[in-house]
């Protein structure tokens, strides 16, 4: 029986990806071998990795200057490596949730980290306005969209200093201007590819400027050299994520991606905006993610929390519960899930409006 998949990450890929992935486990390339056991050196699958990174750069219209890696460690390997790398004096960074904070830890390890604007103290239920990025940072670093809260910035930001993102888990829901950053990473395990490899965009001239020595492996430029090849890398999940790629530029591309996005988004917000029961989490509208939906009961209605969960697994929902760290509930609206399941989710909603 099909499920309605809102797990948060590792998270719902599209049938395009499982069923040729599944394919390839058994019989990669017509080579007679699993995917899980072919040679990382062989021609097969160098090809598979070129093909790969030239759909990233297509798919975002990623300017020359730039090279696109495979590695692994998550994004969290990412909050060292992005100041090992860039950081000499002096990094700006904006605190907007638990992965944002995170990041900030980590690159205090390295250098002056200045918080330039935080919504900790009221819970990350917004994303802060209004702050200034000084010209003398060696990088302005920022969360584009917070999985746990649901808030996310849909926009490049215009900054005086060079530029680092996070698009963990909204990375291909929409258009970026890749040219405004010196670095984006995203750990696959969301719009991409199951965990196991992580995505980095960056740009090679951002490269070799501090004075620090930076150990092989988390040197980008030694990545850069040998196309993310210098150790074995992720060789599943990088398949996974070239049938996602592949899937995307089929369907229409980002922007068809973002549409999709948008009208899913709209419809379960809408729904909750209307509902009696239930009610959003995002104090500003213009702040909501439409990659996580969160959202809980009213206050009347508090105790009913765990009973909706309950009630949405008898209905084949699931993930739907919110995290640990927050409580609630939240739907995951990744570019895999069809509307029809954010539909699903609506009448279960209703439903048990209805009968409560």
């Amino acid at each position: 029986m099909k499920k309605h998949n809102f797990y948060a990450g590792p998270s719902i890929l599209s049938d395009f990806t499982i069923r040729n992935t599944a394919d390839a486990v058994l019989n990669f390339a017509n080579t007679g071998l699993s995917i899980l056991e072919v040679s990382h050196r062989s021609k097969e699958f160098q090809a598979v990795i070129d093909e790969a990174s030239e759909l990233v750069k297509e798919l975002l219209d990623v300017p020359a200057g730039y090279s696109v890696l495979w590695l692994g460690g998550g994004a969290s390997m990412q909050f060292c490596m992005i100041p090992f790398n860039l950081l000499r004096k002096k990094a700006g960074y904006i605190d907007t949730g638990t992965w944002a904070h995170n990041a900030i830890k980590e690159a205090r390890l390295f250098g002056e980290v200045e918080v330039l604007a935080s919504s900790e103290a009221e819970g990350y239920t917004f994303i802060p306005k209004g702050f200034e990025v000084p010209a003398d940072l060696d990088y302005f670093h920022y969360t584009s969209n917070n999985t746990i809260y649901g808030t996310e910035i849909r926009h490049d930001p215009d900054v005086p200093c060079r530029m680092v993102a996070d698009m963990s888990s909204d990375i291909f829901s929409r258009p970026v201007d890749v040219s405004k950053y010196d670095a984006i990473y995203a750990g696959a395990q969301k719009n991409l590819a199951p965990a196991g490899v992580t995505l980095v965009i960056i740009k090679e001239d951002a490269l070799g400027h501090v004075d620090r020595p930076i150990p092989t492996m988390l040197d980008y430029r030694t990545h850069v050299k040998k196309g993310s090849m210098f150790n074995t890398p992720p060789v599943l999940p990088i398949y996974s994520a070239l049938q996602t790629l592949r899937h995307y530029k089929q369907v229409g591309g980002v922007k068809e991606l973002e549409r999709r996005d948008v009208e899913k988004a709209k419809l379960l917000y809408d729904a909750i905006d209307n509902s009696k029961m239930f009610m959003g989490t995002v104090t500003d509208p213009a702040d909501r993610s439409i990659m996580n939906v969160t959202f809980v009961m009213t206050p009347e209605y508090k105790e009913l929390e765990p009973k909706f969960v309950e009630f949405c697994q008898n209905r084949d929902i699931i993930g739907i519960k919110g995290h640990r760290s927050v409580g609630g509930f939240r739907a995951s609206l990744y570019n895999a899930l069809p509307i029809d399941s954010v539909r699903f989710l609506i009448e279960a909603m209703n439903d048990f409006e209805a009968t409560h």
